[in-house]
């Protein structure tokens, strides 16, 4: 048998005249007319070349064959009910997924512990894996579904096929170690055009405040050129060099190392921190769930800044 000539309705027919046994009662419960039944069962009796149900003083009794394929066609007909029809609800303690994100090591370090603490508590056995990558290789991977999110700044997924949700806004500051000999409260644009700077440029990822300054034609003296943010907080703490670096990034460095930071002596551009996904997740029950728990986590700490942030932290000690 060719499973192409197959038509699954038959199947629904047959598992109901198995359970009923009689035509009538049947087509009432798959909702079908009786004439309508009477030709289903012809089909069948035609595919399987057997009765299969034959008329008995106690109804429409299933022949040896009938019986022989009655398990096997009740579980694929109850798998299309309960798993494609309906699926399953996700259960996220219960759950044992692994969540593929891609974000840049400044979130590596400011959110995921966050977010693990949370997952330790609400989901258990789901599983993290981060990956950082250029903006386009951030694009085709979410496309392939090799990752299911990226968290960032990510200007190339602002576009069809992608769904965001805007996290928060982040300026940039200029960070320096605590006992720093020339800046004290107030940094001007002579003192950061005269200063040595450390400077971060992520391979393949978008240089905002780079641009920025060669926008202002703003001119600096760089003298350590890193790939990765967690890199400065050491350079910074032993050196007189200032970095400009997002504040909330700054805001970490402070809580976990001798640095201070201090506004720049320009308005600096302000970056918007979105959740990207591909348009192939948006329904998935899971990825809903996680999407909702990264929200809620960014909005508490937005509500935490705002309530705990001091002006002291960006004054010399």
């Amino acid at each position: 048998m060719d499973i192409r000539s197959l038509d699954l309705n038959l199947l629904v027919v047959f598992d109901a005249m198995l359970k009923h046994q009689n035509v009538t009662k049947a087509a009432e419960a798959i909702k079908l007319s009786q004439p309508a039944m009477s030709a289903a069962i012809s089909r069948l009796r035609t595919l399987f070349d057997d009765p299969l149900f034959v008329r008995t003083g106690a109804g429409m009794a299933p022949t040896p064959k009938a019986q022989a394929l009655s398990p096997s066609i009740r579980m694929v007909v109850q798998t299309i009910q309960t798993d494609i029809l309906q699926p399953k609800s996700f259960d996220p303690f219960r759950s044992d997924r692994t969540f593929t994100l891609v974000t840049p090591d400044i979130a590596e370090v400011n959110f995921l512990p966050r977010l693990l603490s949370t997952l330790a508590e609400k989901s258990p056995h789901i599983s993290l894996k981060t990956l950082a990558m250029p903006r386009e290789a951030a694009a085709n991977s979410l496309e392939a579904g090799s990752a299911e999110m990226a968290i960032g700044y990510f200007p190339d997924l602002h576009k069809a096929g992608f769904f965001q949700q805007k996290l928060i806004s982040s300026s940039h500051v200029c960070l320096v170690r605590k006992k720093h000999p020339d800046i004290r409260e107030k940094l001007t644009l002579e003192q950061f055009a005269k200063a040595s700077h450390a400077v971060v440029k992520p391979d393949g990822r978008e240089h905002v405040f780079e641009q920025f300054l060669q926008s202002k034609n703003i001119k600096r003296r760089v003298v350590v050129e890193l790939s990765h943010f967690m890199s400065l907080l050491p350079i910074i703490e032993t050196s007189n060099l200032i970095a400009t670096v997002p504040k909330d990034l700054a805001d970490f460095f402070v809580q976990h190392g001798e640095v201070r930071y201090v506004s720049t002596p320009m308005k600096s551009p302000i970056i918007d921190v979105h959740l990207f996904w591909h348009q192939r997740f948006q329904k998935d029950s899971a990825h809903i769930w996680l999407r909702q728990v990264i929200n809620q986590l960014f909005s508490q700490g937005r509500l935490n800044k705002e309530l705990n942030t001091s002006p002291k932290q960006s004054t010399p000690k």
